[in-house]
């Protein structure tokens, strides 16, 4: 099954259907921005701490699997000259549709998130990466490619998931609220979802997941290179309703940095 081809149909859906992370921000929130009032999640609901920022007027930003216009028009907003690249051609818009709307220029890219070939090395600043790796098979490839575009002494932020969370049968969690541990570690729908599951979540048009290992997910930006220098946890909202943040976290964020020449 080619999992990517079915999520960029799957994210162009979710845009049709209004999930949350594809709704665009609106004309107060670009205001406030360009005043230099803003903030961004790379997580559930914990916005990015203001220093792990460089100042952005100038900059080269990459939105790293960052459609929605959500991050990627605020960025513009604040000054910076922002590329978004994402699998989702139905992403892509909502971000154009903001920049059309706002007077902004953003350059939209579909694509992979591990395959940055038509990007020249040394070509941003910040590379903004929110929780995404989830629909990349491989993950160490992203932090290489990230790496590799960035310019010495620039930072990726990149949030992701807690692997432990795929433990969990989800039916068990949506019909009565209880934690079965049922899946071992590494986990990916696409195979390791009981058949009738698999089809239900691909009839309703969900995106098809993979969990990646700390180790790939932390040591594999150490290994491509990066200095993290910050860290946070975060979970789902309260209104959420997801349980097993009532426990855990169920995101991590990083601050990693390109070492100087």
């Amino acid at each position: 099954m080619d999992v990517r081809s079915y999520n960029r149909q799957a994210w162009d859906r979710q845009v049709s259907q209004g999930n949350e992370w594809t709704r665009p921000v609106g004309p107060d929130v670009i205001a406030r921005a360009r005043r230099g009032d803003w903030s961004v999640v790379l997580t559930a609901t914990k916005p990015v701490p203001a220093a792990w920022f460089p100042p952005l007027r100038g900059k080269d930003v990459l939105g790293l699997a960052c459609g929605g216009g959500q991050q990627g028009p605020i960025f513009a907003a604040a000054g910076a000259r922002v590329t978004i690249l994402d699998n989702s051609p139905g992403q892509l818009q909502q971000d154009l549709l903001v920049a059309a709307r706002e007077g902004l220029h953003i350059r939209a890219v579909e694509g992979d998130m591990a395959d940055l070939s038509s990007m020249a090395n040394g070509s941003f600043d910040l590379v903004f990466h929110p929780v995404s790796n989830v629909f990349a098979a491989a993950v160490r490839p992203v932090y290489r490619e990230a790496f590799r575009v960035l310019r010495p002494g620039g930072v990726l932020l990149a949030g992701f998931m807690n692997p432990d969370v795929f433990i969990f049968d989800r039916e068990a969690i949506d019909l009565r609220g209880e934690l079965v541990v049922t899946y071992s570690l590494p986990f990916t729908d696409a195979e390791d979802l009981p058949k009738d599951q698999l089809q239900r979540a691909m009839d309703e048009g969900w995106p098809l997941e993979h969990s990646h290992t700390l180790e790939d997910q932390v040591g594999g930006q150490c290994d491509a290179g990066f200095v993290i220098t910050a860290f946070y946890e975060d979970r789902y909202g309260e209104k959420s309703g997801d349980v097993p943040s009532r426990y855990m976290p169920a995101f991590y964020a990083t601050r990693a940095v390109k070492p100087p020449a």
